[in-house]
């Protein structure tokens, strides 16, 4: 214990016994002046807290003696001078996470890497094992899902008997199981490019809602974006520090940063530098239009896909989704745009299972970017969003929050058995991944659509 709190205790005794010794003097019908020989000094000069004997008192008046030597001490001892649970935290500098990075295409994998320039390690820092170490088929698959009502609202109380996880259609035994036990790591990454100015406001009141309404040992990490994509504040349970973070995002400060929006590089980004090694359930929610400028993104499955020799050195978008595949990362998308009256929660729950950007769409009036955003979702697992379709922005973010909440965690180990189409048990590439739930009549399973096996060297 520091001193400061002794010091602090042996004043309130001090003054505790002071005023025991005024109102029995008061009862007693003596002058209180002849009944405080209790000094300070007298006290602290003693091994212990003993004092001279304390007159004998009614409960009531034992109780108004310690109500008022509290409130007498709280009042003179200023605030500043008591010891504080959370020193006011610093934030960070912002930190450009595409500064100097080059892209670099596994040819062996086909696996896409931020490399520094000049250097070899990814943008996150973190080590890569060589090709030859990896040893996928051995490694537990996690799959998160969040299972909701027809209604969208949460279901929770589920347990491992409740659920039956499928890899390329073959059942597998759930070997690991948590609902929610551990905390959530929720990254926010907000479009702060100039197409988004007039909703800037809400945006960051959005946000701030969401901040709000996370669990108490949840963590959130800050990110924005135009032509390039900031860091403002790595994962962090501080609250005011997340609000602070959040109140920094200004598209304003950004109307220099030209270029236009890069929304999915920033989520691949995001997904590459904060989540590798983080535990428990793992979420991005972005706050954007969907007009990505950077990935010429149209409704064929080319623009979509890697591009052969020198031009497969880029981002695409099948390298966004694979990533969050990796990583298990659900994607909350929250879309300024208004929804187009055909994507319907019930017509995305129809279409599930294919590809939403495609050519077969292109008669229903759907804007190809929010199809793209839509795709995302699908393939990750989580909830597309539009902001102007609840009463209030925060009734959006507190049914965000709840889902994350409300996440459950399934973990299998690949069988050995092969496919019921005959294929290999855990052949390289993409795995298709289900996840059904009994005893829930018409329940809306979410999940990440697949996970992947790098190619043998």
């Amino acid at each position: 214990m520091s001193a400061l709190v002794w010091m602090a205790a042996a004043v309130w005794v001090t003054v505790f016994v002071w005023l025991l010794n005024l109102l029995s003097s008061h009862s007693e019908g003596r002058s209180a002046a002849r009944r405080i020989p209790l000094r300070f000094t007298r006290l602290v000069h003693r091994a212990s807290f003993a004092s001279p004997t304390v007159p004998k008192l009614s409960l009531r008046k034992r109780k108004l003696a310690f109500t008022l030597s509290l409130a007498l001490i709280a009042s003179a001892v200023p605030s500043h001078a008591l010891p504080q649970a959370h020193q006011k935290a610093k934030l960070p500098r912002p930190r450009v996470l595409d500064n100097g990075i080059v892209w670099t295409r596994d040819p062996s994998t086909g696996e896409l890497r931020a490399v520094p320039s000049g250097g070899s390690a990814i943008a996150g820092g973190a080590e890569q094992t060589p090709p030859s170490a990896i040893q996928v088929v051995t490694q537990m698959v996690a799959v998160t899902c969040s299972v909701a009502t027809p209604e969208g609202e949460a279901v929770p109380g589920l347990t491992a008997d409740d659920f039956r996880v499928f890899d390329n259609g073959a059942e597998q035994k759930i070997s690991y199981f948590d609902a929610s036990t551990q905390p959530a790591s929720v990254a926010m990454v907000i479009d702060a490019s100039p197409s988004v100015l007039r909703d800037s406001e809400a945006m960051q009141k959005a946000a701030d809602a969401l901040v709000g309404a996370l669990a108490p040992l949840d963590q959130a990490a800050v990110i924005d974006f135009s032509a390039h994509t900031y860091l403002q504040l790595p994962f962090s349970d501080v609250r005011e520090l997340i609000r602070r973070a959040v109140a920094r995002v200004d598209p304003r400060q950004l109307l220099d940063d030209t270029g236009g929006s890069h929304i999915y590089e920033a989520v691949y980004l995001a997904a590459d530098n904060l989540f590798p090694g983080r535990k428990g359930r793992k979420s991005i929610v972005l706050l954007t239009d969907g007009q990505d400028s950077a990935l010429g993104l149209r409704l064929d499955a080319a623009s979509a896909s890697p591009q052969p020799a020198a031009a497969g050195n880029r981002l695409t978008f099948d390298d966004v989704a694979q990533i969050l595949a990796k990583e298990d990362i659900q994607l909350f998308a929250v879309s300024t745009e208004n929804r187009p009256k055909v994507m319907t929660p019930e017509w995305l729950a129809t279409h599930e299972n294919e590809t939403l950007a495609s050519r077969a769409v292109r008669d229903l009036g759907i804007p190809a970017y929010t199809l793209y955003l839509a795709e995302l979702v699908r393939r990750a697992g989580g909830q597309l969003y539009f902001l102007r379709e609840t009463p209030t922005m925060a009734d959006t973010f507190r049914e965000i929050a709840a889902k994350i909440r409300a996440e459950y965690t399934l973990g299998f180990y690949p069988s050995a058995e092969q496919s019921p189409s005959g294929a290999p048990a855990n052949p390289a590439g993409r795995h298709q991944l289900r996840v059904e739930v009994a005893g829930q009549s018409g329940a809306l399973v979410s999940h990440r659509a697949a996970y992947y096996v790098p190619s043998a060297p």
